[in-house]
């Protein structure tokens, strides 16, 4: 992966923001040589504060308990072995 990994430690300095401003987005693409058939993966990881971030933190926890529920049901419903 390129960006500061724990790989590649010399880039670790210097290339982070010393205060995150009020929208950051950190790209990072990962070597197509070690994914499965050289497909290309990239993250974007945009960082938010404020009212942005309150409102992506009471999503994402939405989300989490939806996937919750959804397992414990599905749980429920599987037949004992």
């Amino acid at each position: 992966m390129t960006g500061n990994t724990q790989e590649n430690p010399e880039n670790g300095t210097g290339n982070s923001p010393e205060t995150i401003q009020e929208s950051t987005v950190y790209s990072y693409n990962l070597d197509d040589r070690q994914t499965p058939g050289g497909l290309k993966v990239r993250f974007k990881i945009r960082v938010e504060t404020g009212q942005r971030a309150a409102h992506w933190d009471a999503v994402q926890a939405e989300a989490i308990r939806e996937v919750l529920a959804w397992a414990r049901a599905r749980n429920t419903q599987q037949e004992p072995r």
